[in-house]
């Protein structure tokens, strides 16, 4: 399965709307990658920003494959990888 960056921004904009109890459309993300600190991301609520590192993005997708798709997947099954946009490609042995 991958999941498209559009997917990605989306399974971090509903994972902070439920952390921080805020409307889905009051959450913005960026993401990007930099060969130093690999695949960061930002989001705004509110107007505050917080920086994301990407412990906090595998966690937001983990989180939203399990309730897009019904599948339980780990840390060790997600690569994010850099195409044209960032990708999430997720493992589906076992599935």
């Amino acid at each position: 399965m991958v999941l498209s960056m559009d997917e990605i921004i989306n399974a971090i904009c509903l994972h902070t709307a439920d952390r921080t109890g805020v409307r889905l459309s009051e959450v913005q993300v960026e993401l990007s990658w930099d060969e130093d600190t690999g695949y960061t991301g930002e989001v705004w609520v509110n107007g505050r920003s917080r920086y994301l590192v990407e412990s906090n993005i595998m966690e937001a997708i983990m989180q939203y494959v399990h309730k897009e798709y019904g599948m339980r997947v780990f840390r060790e099954d997600i690569t994010l990888e850099l195409d044209e946009e960032i990708i999430a490609v997720i493992r589906e042995e076992g599935y």
